[in-house]
């Protein structure tokens, strides 16, 4: 029995995300998704949108067909 998984290259967070401290933020999703740690990914709002900074995962959580994100933001390129 297979498992759906989802690779992915930058951090879409229709505005769902939670700052934990700082710079570090937490994001949600359903399903199981995979981000490369520790590179500079995109940040999106959507996935249509211009990209509002970069960031680097720190850590991924996957259990019960969802995935937490935690990331650190290292660069802002707006604040909306």
């Amino acid at each position: 029995m297979g498992m759906p998984l989802e690779l992915q290259t930058l951090i879409v967070t229709k505005g769902k995300e939670k700052r934990v401290k700082d710079n570090l933020f937490i994001l949600e999703k359903d399903g199981y998704r995979l981000y490369p740690l520790d590179i500079p990914l995109e940040v999106r709002r959507t996935l249509q949108s211009e990209a509002s900074g970069q960031a680097v995962v720190k850590k991924l959580e996957l259990a019960d067909n969802r995935t937490i994100v935690t990331y650190e933001l290292i660069a802002l390129h707006s604040t909306n």
